[in-house]
């Protein structure tokens, strides 16, 4: 509308300016003013054929209700005057859903999750076209509430507890790809934010991996002690080898002989002493100091 306006007014102001004859001051006064009219006037219209789609967005081109398959991107783009540019972000978006959803033993969870998606930007006049701007409430919630709500039905509520959530929400993200993508919107991921479970189930749930962590220690600890055991065992076995070992270098002629050197030390002595002699053939001398 801006466009035909200008269009109208500054082709008026240059027919004035082209028709305006004479030599008085206030006709060339009118010149003067219908020239500079045609001027702004003019760049109007020509700015009216230019638009800047700003960045992580895409333009779609609208000509009376005619939707283009043409796609503006960033930038300063070259369009018809008349048409509707309607821009569309393809940034990454955040929908968050706090919802009741059923476990395969019939119990009611509260769940907080959201999901994270951007709108194809290839797709973007197909999506404005068939669904229009307010695709996240017409496309992703009801996929995204019914999705989350038939996947939470095959597991037990303790798995939304545990470390089975990772493998529900890649499972979440991966049916509702298959919803979404076609139309349009490409999902990124679908996290699990907060999980809230039946006050009872809680607390069972609770004791169990107390119990469980309770097993684990005392798993530890024997294994521990079974450790320290056969510790003790090797080294009583090395004491008893040592012994064996020694007690076979041991002989009746090596006992004699270390016996006779103790003898020839003592008698060697300036001290008095007194000599008893063993009995038998292989009896050692006893020595015995008087003073």
């Amino acid at each position: 509308m801006l466009f035909i306006v200008s269009l109208i007014i500054a082709a008026g102001a240059l027919m004035v300016f082209v028709r305006a004859r004479g030599a008085r001051p206030e006709v060339e006064r009118a010149r003067g003013t219908a020239l500079v009219m045609a001027f702004a006037f003019g760049l109007i219209t020509l700015l009216q054929c230019l638009t800047v789609i700003p960045a992580g967005h895409v333009g779609v081109i609208d000509f009376f209700g005619s939707v283009s398959s043409r796609v503006l991107h960033a930038g300063i783009n070259l369009v018809n005057p008349l048409a509707r540019i309607v821009k569309m972000s393809i940034k990454t978006q955040e929908l968050k859903e706090v919802m009741d959803v059923p476990s395969r033993e019939g119990l009611t969870v509260g769940l907080e999750v959201s999901i994270l998606y951007h709108l194809n930007p290839e797709k973007a006049s197909q999506v404005y076209k068939t669904v229009g701007l307010n695709y996240p409430h017409v496309i992703i919630e009801p996929q995204f509430r019914s999705v989350t709500r038939g996947v939470t039905a095959e597991y037990d509520a303790k798995a939304l507890y545990t470390s089975e959530r990772q493998r529900l929400s890649e499972e979440i993200l991966r049916d509702i790809e298959k919803q979404t993508e076609p139309r349009g919107v490409i999902v990124e991921s679908a996290p699990l934010r907060r999980v809230v479970l039946p006050p009872g189930l809680t607390e069972s749930i609770e004791s169990k991996l107390k119990a469980d962590q309770e097993s684990q220690r005392m798993q530890f600890v024997l294994t521990k002690e079974k450790q320290e055991a056969e510790r003790k065992r090797i080294e009583a076995q090395g004491i008893s080898d040592f012994q064996r070992i020694v007690i076979q270098g041991i002989s009746d002629q090596l006992l004699r002989w270390k016996g006779i050197e103790a003898t020839e030390k003592l008698a060697a002595s300036p001290n008095a002493k007194v000599v008893v002699i063993g009995a038998g053939k292989d009896g050692l001398p006893l020595i015995l100091d008087t003073q």
